[in-house]
């Protein structure tokens, strides 16, 4: 039996109903996705062009930012178009198109953070197997799986979703299409659903979570029988994905290892993982690694010296 879709579009009441606030915010939020789109692209352009950035850190940096940018833009031009009209709408269709790919490409990176901390875990605690374990077939099945991982995940939470019936009441008090906004429009009890949604994101989120805190605390007691220099090159290294991991990790834990209740923050927070996380992670992985700041200066003159010519 098909459940009852009396409703063909949302009302999204977006991040702010304040006019002066949706023009700050406008030139804001498309500064911040341009800088995404950007940074990404250029860390993708970095790796697949130098040399020197070969190792299997890099490959999965390289998907990161593949990732980051297509979920950046599956959220952000709809809230950047959305600070210019009054009433946002979105097709019921559109609605479940934006919470299969936010939820696809949200785990994928979760599933790609996890794979990450493993090939760190691998490099500084078990350096003379590093090669042999993390070749270049084992890294391509570890992304292949981070995408498969996200795919389930999220097809899970969009059957769920589609599945319930919307006879009524259309307005999501958000600015994205999400699970938790849409069980408090469905027409039936959704408590069962909703531990569902807890028993899938959440878990999913703490569990990976759980094992990166416990690879990167293994990383940290390996790392006293280091030498002071090795100990900090590690450490930098380390500190960029565990500063990545806590940005994105934290707010997703918040929203979704919870039943399905929302508070007024829980737009804000979503910025943190939607906006802010995506548009970061270039900075961070640039700014602290050398390599990767070599290999773009080495770009930039090869650049400059192919003009002059």
């Amino acid at each position: 039996m098909e459940p009852a879709h009396n409703v063909s579009e949302f009302v999204l009441l977006g991040l702010t109903q304040n006019q002066e606030s949706e023009q700050i915010c406008f030139v804001l939020f498309s500064l911040f996705y341009a800088v995404t789109v950007v940074g990404n692209l250029l860390i993708i352009i970095t790796i697949k062009s130098s040399k020197s950035l070969i190792s299997p850190m890099y490959f999965f940096l390289s998907y990161l930012s593949f990732v980051d940018i297509c979920y950046s833009t599956v959220i952000a031009p709809k809230l950047i178009g959305d600070f210019l009209v009054e009433r946002k709408t979105i097709s019921f269709a559109a609605c479940m198109t934006q919470l299969f790919f936010g939820h696809f490409l949200g785990g994928t990176e979760m599933f790609l953070l996890t794979v990450m901390a493993y090939d760190r875990y691998i490099a500084i605690c078990k350096p003379l197997h590093y090669m042999t374990i993390m070749t270049g077939r084992v890294c391509g099945w570890m992304v292949l799986g981070s995408w498969t991982g996200g795919f389930l995940h999220s097809i899970v939470q969009t059957l769920l979703t589609t599945q319930l019936p919307f006879c009524g009441p259309n307005e999501i008090d958000h600015y994205l299409c999400d699970v938790q906004p849409l069980l408090k429009l469905a027409c039936t009890d959704t408590y069962v659903i909703g531990l569902m949604v807890v028993a899938n994101t959440g878990m999913l989120s703490l569990t990976c979570f759980v094992v990166l805190v416990t690879s990167y605390f293994v990383i940290l007691v390996s790392l006293r029988r280091r030498t002071t220099e090795g100990r900090l090159k590690a450490l930098s290294t380390c500190a960029s994905h565990i500063t990545v991991v806590v940005l994105y990790f934290g707010p997703c834990i918040f929203m979704y290892l919870r039943p399905s209740i929302t508070f007024p923050e829980d737009k804000t927070v979503c910025v943190f993982y939607t906006v802010f996380t995506p548009m970061l992670n270039p900075l961070i992985y640039t700014l602290r690694n050398e390599e990767v700041k070599n290999a773009m200066r080495k770009m930039w003159i090869q650049k400059v010296d192919l003009d002059d010519k």
